[in-house]
């Protein structure tokens, strides 16, 4: 079958099993749900209006993600409503939001039309564009006096296109000008029926920062979007920079690198538009808030903490509001579920203006990703890998405090200019970064009262198991290579071993020292802002022996869905 010239790449058959035996539903709220219930009725008239703001950055980021989607995703629709077949290849669209993308098990990119595969940049760049034309191209730029311009092209904000036999960009304000304004309008009929002044203060000011070619308004609007938190609603804009693959690799090119930082060029990887819409769940949130309280002191046991400058700081207030969130939707960016799905946010990145000029951050937690676990498979699977005496420490509760430190690990250690400078490299040593991190001071929470020891072994043997992997991961897949090598790693040095019958073991008195020196080399990395230092760092503890491939075939043989349907209701 063809849908606009395109044919179909995946069997009908196959897509009915892909949909009814490898997709997990993640079930957002309706309006039966109590929070909904509760909220007065300016806040429910205010989210149909986030909603709809949020399903425009949906179709942004369908464009940024590749050219042809857009297109592809209209007449798929058009064909849905007389043929099962294209039905099917919608609702597989619709969970990867887009033509093709990685599914957490293949190593190639599942692709939806024949054909039409995932672009390095993305649609951020010309898609006929080499990395070696792309160095080519800038390198002539710089030259001849044309470094206002590259700028731009190496800007988080911008579209780029082709003009004769050079490069030019297009900020986002520009490029999606229409729907740029169809959002901010949005924005402010919320802001008008909302309940909560400092709310609408915010989405006043993230309206107009939609309206101006200025990156002031976007370092204003996240101030005031990272103070929120005693709101009763949520709303995201996100700008997120994982999915380029062009622009970092300007840090691998030795000549490049040296005339962008003579013409004090910082570049920046490309942000993908996600938006999310929830209520604040104050329940949840109040557990987050424990932890908070322990940040200054962790910023102090940080290794070579006094090689630079912590976004917090010992002995100033902690700039960070978090909030446990019960889900309206997730759109963009978030909906791109490619092998996993978010479960936690910490926001505005090191790269933001905002940052740079002292703001805070704000994390966000999922409650309707982190609530969607299959009981029975779990079971299964620690019959199958772990040592019996270990079972009764796996709590998937001890997850999400892991993540809570995960998250506020983002907050500590060297700034923006040290991650940006490792290039193609960064996402994966910050996110290994903010792992260990969680891992490495999780007995500092011990130690305050805020969790308890048997709570500390959950939460060391619920991470150690979640870093089981279903497949080698993929260098665009940060946080599972970032699991990769903190289990090889932890093998090193005998804090986890497997006995006789291929069964996990850990030594709970071998954890702590292991991670602080795996936390040291990861900072070594950062502070060394050397691409090839980071890249061997990676090589080193991302090998995929006989004993993954055993773990992940035996994963695998027990069901996997690493396909996500997030099923919006409001």
């Amino acid at each position: 079958m063809k849908i606009n010239g395109y044919e179909l790449a995946i069997p009908e058959e196959k897509l009915d099993h892909i949909l009814s035996a490898e997709t997990q539903a993640i079930e957002m709220i309706d309006k039966n749900f109590s929070g909904y219930q509760a909220l007065s009725e300016g806040d429910k008239k205010a989210l149909t209006y986030l909603v709809r703001a949020a399903r425009i950055v949906n179709d942004i980021s369908l464009e940024q993600d590749h050219p042809l989607n857009l297109t592809l995703k209209k007449n798929l629709e058009k064909e849905a409503k007389n043929s099962t077949y294209a039905a099917k290849a919608l609702k597989l669209f619709n969970s990867l939001n887009g033509v093709a993308g990685l599914n957490g098990l293949d190593p190639e990119p599942v692709q939806i039309f024949k054909g039409v595969g995932v672009l390095p940049g993305r649609n951020f760049y010309p898609q006929d564009l080499s990395v070696e034309e792309f160095h080519k191209i800038l390198l002539k730029m710089l030259k001849s006096g044309k470094a206002a311009e590259v700028k731009k092209i190496l800007s988080a904000r911008s579209m780029v296109r082709r003009q004769g036999d050079e490069l030019y960009a297009i900020d986002y304000t520009e490029y999606f000008a229409s729907q740029f304004s169809q959002i901010a309008n949005e924005l402010e009929l919320a802001a008008h029926y909302s309940s909560n002044h400092a709310f609408n203060d915010y989405l006043g000011w993230q309206a107009q920062a939609l309206l101006q070619n200025n990156e002031d308004m976007d370092q204003l609007a996240d101030k005031h979007w990272a103070v929120l938190q005693d709101t009763p609603l949520e709303f995201t804009l996100s700008r997120e920079n994982y999915e380029d693959e062009m622009t970092g690799t300007v840090f691998e090119n030795d000549e490049l690198k040296s005339l962008l930082a003579e013409h004090g060029i910082e570049p920046v990887s490309k942000d993908m538009l996600g938006a999310r819409v929830g209520i604040v769940n104050q329940k949840g949130t109040k557990l987050l808030l424990s932890f908070k309280e322990q940040m200054k002191q962790l910023a102090s046991l940080m290794p070579y903490a006094e090689k630079y400058e912590q976004s917090v700081a010992s002995g100033e207030d902690v700039k960070q509001t978090m909030v446990d969130v019960d889900l309206v939707t997730l759109q963009g960016d978030y909906a791109q579920c490619r092998g996993g799905i978010t479960t936690a946010q910490n926001l505005p990145n090191n790269d933001k203006l905002s940052i740079k000029l002292g703001g805070g951050r704000r994390n966000v937690y999922h409650r309707q990703v982190r609530m969607s676990h299959d009981t029975e498979r779990t079971k299964k699977m620690l019959a199958a890998l772990v040592a019996p005496e270990f079972h009764q420490y796996f709590n998937p509760e001890a997850e999400h405090i892991f993540v809570i430190g995960h998250e506020n690990g983002h907050s500590l250690g060297p700034n923006s200019s040290y991650q940006e400078a490792l290039g193609v490299y960064k996402h994966i040593i910050e996110e290994n970064k903010a792992d260990v991190v969680s891992i490495t001071f999780m007995p500092e929470y011990v130690k305050s009262g805020v969790i308890s020891e048997q709570t500390l072994k959950e939460v060391y043997t619920t991470w150690i198991i979640r870093l089981f992997l279903k497949s080698k991961p993929q260098q665009i897949q940060p946080h599972r290579v970032g699991d990769l090598i903190h289990f090889n790693f932890l093998l090193e040095k005998g804090a986890i071993h497997f006995n006789s019958e291929r069964k996990l073991e850990i030594d709970f008195l071998k954890l702590p020292k292991a991670m602080f020196e795996i936390l040291r080399q990861t900072i070594e990395v950062q502070l060394s802002k050397d691409p090839k230092k980071a890249k061997a760092f990676i090589d080193k503890y991302s090998k995929w022996s006989d004993l993954h491939q055993y773990i992940a075939n035996t994963l695998r043989s027990l069901g996997v869905k690493p396909y996500k349907d997030i099923r919006t209701y409001l």
